[in-house]
């Protein structure tokens, strides 16, 4: 039975869409911070679900029209409410 730390690793896993080969350094520049976790949703999946950064929740989400591809809607992760 998987759980959840199955899923979630703290090393970073290059992955590829039919567009772009998401490396570590690629995507913190893509997203202007620093990589600290991800997490697929079942254990041979090859594009994370979720990629935790210092300052966001990046969620990841396939496109599969024409080509494989991906968008990544960033969320704060410790938001300052007034």
């Amino acid at each position: 039975m998987e759980t959840l730390t199955d899923k979630l690793i703290c090393e970073w896993r290059d992955f590829s869409t039919d567009t772009e080969n998401y490396t570590q350094d690629m995507f913190e520049e893509l997203v202007g911070d620093e990589f600290d976790a991800m997490m697929f949703e079942h254990a041979n999946d090859e594009i994370p679900a979720f990629i935790w950064t210092a300052n966001y929740v990046c969620i990841i989400k396939r496109s599969t029209r024409m080509i494989n591809d991906i968008s990544i809607t960033k969320i704060p992760r410790n938001p300052a409410c007034d």
